[in-house]
């Protein structure tokens, strides 16, 4: 199969211990590394000050950045704020999506030394949620906050907590707002703007990111100048194309992640790319903006979740002009956030080689918000999913194996967080006796002979939990064959079982699949008791458990919820990840009635 070839081969050194713990690095060295993300700005906007940097939809079309007009802008806001008294202490909480005076805003902060602290939209604009926003003020005590659209945000801008505090708006609407976007562009002429741009070094503070709470309380990530500049020069070490021709994206992963936010954003800043902003997201009623703005600009990468892949490549089989252009320039398909389904894998293998005869790089990494975030990358072409490969430059992993070679992983690198905003007794529990930090995800080889075959994530190691009989389950990847196995009746699901006799599932139905099917959906107490659906997922259990060996992956209860999981309540994040402990505290009843034979809600294989 051809492939485009534009890549640096996996050149890994491994390094086994006498403590039983294996070190892997890259035999290739860290490239040249800037030490300011203004100074990427400063490089293309004198090299192409006309090229597109950001670009948002505006009517029919789009509104536009260039390198020149971004530095002149972000400059002006770097003397605006640096005017009002503001520094390293003095965060900007920017409380809304995506937008290209988002993107100003924060690299003037960066540009002058001030932190962005950018928290999921959703806090803002759903009522029920308004409990994570003030979490998030009173951790982070911004001095200014920053919203597109006073309106729109203004249930959330009337909060007492925002009390005192600057607000800027870039619509500000008929709001009380401090601060019109717009005045920030004027700048302050008592400023010595480029003085203050030196006071920046790779140390600085460029914003904080909070984690998604999945496994915890969230916490602000420390993420700092050098973090994120030779994040992309590990990338572009791995993926020489990028350095070749300038990358374009049409992107909508939110900035207060640090895969759209850190990864992608910076990925074009760095490499003198162009980063349109998607508009629409891989959920309905919005997909379709997706695809109309696909209609208008197609890139030379394509980042997305699998969901989002697997609607895009539904889309694109339906459109012949639309799979023309997506392929036409395109270098990397590259996928976050779950293992992408085989079957979209394939699919869109055989896309481009029927559109133009190759494949683009078609992979992904890992890592987290404390490392910046990419670590391990699959380099290489691959024939399937779920390999997250090897490390890369600059980086030293360590692992931890147990008996069948599966491996806890830290790490260690100029990517990697100093620490969590204002909590040093959570920063010295994230790292070992030796610096690592330790992510408490685990791995496995493809290859424990060959380390360059890379590596596959196996799921988080406190996921992980005993049955009474003393047998360990990984919840992780059984999650992952249970959503397979009840597709598409399942949205999500929580494994149980922690110190039970037997596993189980709670089961969050994808409510209008059930319907399409004909399913009766009679509720009973937070969960449905249609006996047409507990026997289809009856079948399903019984089929699988004559399909499997050994009690650590034998499902044998379900229970279906009726409630959906509550952003408010904390039972998801703003990612869309359900938070598993907050699922079944909460839910203790439901829990308790899983394992109640008597239980008419009950499913048992």
């Amino acid at each position: 199969m051809k492939r485009t070839e534009r890549f640096r081969p996996h050149s890994v050194a491994r390094e086994e211990r006498a403590d039983g713990s294996i070190l892997l690095r890259s035999n290739h060295p860290l490239g040249p590394v800037v030490d300011r993300t203004g100074d990427w700005l400063h490089r293309w906007a004198k090299e192409t000050p006309d090229r597109v940097f950001l670009a948002e939809r505006s009517g029919a079309g789009w509104r536009t950045e260039s390198y020149a007009s971004a530095l002149q802008k972000v400059r002006a806001i770097g003397a605006a704020l640096v005017g009002r008294g503001m520094g390293p202490h003095t965060p900007i909480l920017v409380m809304s999506g995506n937008g290209v005076d988002h993107g100003l805003l924060a690299l003037g902060a960066q540009y002058v030394g001030v932190p962005t602290a950018p928290v999921a939209e959703q806090y803002s604009l759903i009522h029920g949620a308004h409990g994570r926003l003030r979490g998030a003020i009173e951790l982070l005590q911004p001095a200014m906050a920053y919203v597109v659209d006073a309106d729109l945000y203004g249930e959330a801008l009337a909060l007492d907590a925002l009390e005192g505090i600057e607000v800027v708006a870039s619509r500000p609407g008929h709001r009380a707002v401090t601060t019109a976007f717009s005045e920030l562009l004027n700048g302050d002429a008592s400023v010595d703007v480029d003085a203050a741009f030196a006071t920046v070094t790779p140390d600085t503070v460029g914003k904080i990111l909070m984690t998604s709470g999945s496994t915890s309380s969230p916490k602000g990530v420390l993420t700092t100048h050098r973090m994120m500049c030779v994040n992309q020069t590990q990338l572009a070490d791995a993926l020489p194309f990028l350095r070749e021709r300038p990358p374009v994206i049409v992107d909508w992963l939110p900035w207060n992640h640090v895969f759209g936010g850190s990864h992608n954003f910076n990925m074009m800043l760095a490499n003198g790319g162009s980063l349109y902003i998607d508009d629409g997201k891989p959920v309905k009623g919005l997909f379709d903006r997706t695809l109309e703005n696909l209609s208008l600009m197609t890139g030379t990468a394509a980042f997305n979740v699998p969901l989002g892949f697997g609607m895009l490549l539904g889309a694109l089989r339906e459109d012949a002009e639309l799979r023309q252009r997506f392929f036409a320039d395109l270098d990397l398909v590259f996928y976050a956030g779950a293992s992408l389904p085989q079957e979209v894998w394939s699919g869109f293998e055989r896309m481009a080689l029927e559109v133009k005869g190759e494949v683009p790089l078609m992979t992904s990494s890992w890592g987290l918000t404390e490392t910046a975030p990419a670590t391990m990358m699959q380099q290489e072409p691959t024939e399937r999913s779920g390999v997250v490969g090897v490390p890369l430059t600059g980086v030293e992993v360590k692992l931890l194996p147990d008996e069948d070679m599966r491996c806890e992983v830290r790490v260690k690198g100029p990517n990697i967080m100093p620490g969590y905003f204002n909590d040093p007794e959570k920063t010295g529990e994230a790292f070992d006796a030796e610096g690592y930090f330790i992510t408490g995800d685990a791995m496995v080889f493809n290859d424990v002979e060959d380390p360059n075959k890379g590596m596959r994530f196996d799921g988080r190691i406190s996921d992980d939990f005993k049955l009474l009989t003393g047998t360990w389950v990984r919840a992780a990847q059984l999650r992952l064959d249970m959503l397979a196995h009840l597709a598409p009746l399942a949205s999500d699901l929580v494994i149980t079982g922690a110190d039970r006799n037997q596993i189980g599932v709670m089961i969050f139905p994808d409510v209008a699949e059930l319907k399409r099917e004909g399913f009766e959906l009679n509720e009973d107490s937070g969960a449905y008791t249609c006996k047409l659906l507990q026997g289809e997922i009856h079948r399903r259990l019984a089929e699988r458990a004559r399909e499997i060996s050994g009690s650590s992956t034998l499902v044998s209860r379900a229970i279906v919820l009726a409630e959906p999981a509550s952003m408010p309540e904390g039972e998801m994040t703003a990612k869309g990840n359900l938070n598993f402990r907050k699922v079944l505290t909460r839910r203790k009843a439901l829990l308790d009635r899983l394992y109640d034979d008597a239980d008419p809600a009950v499913t048992l294989a």
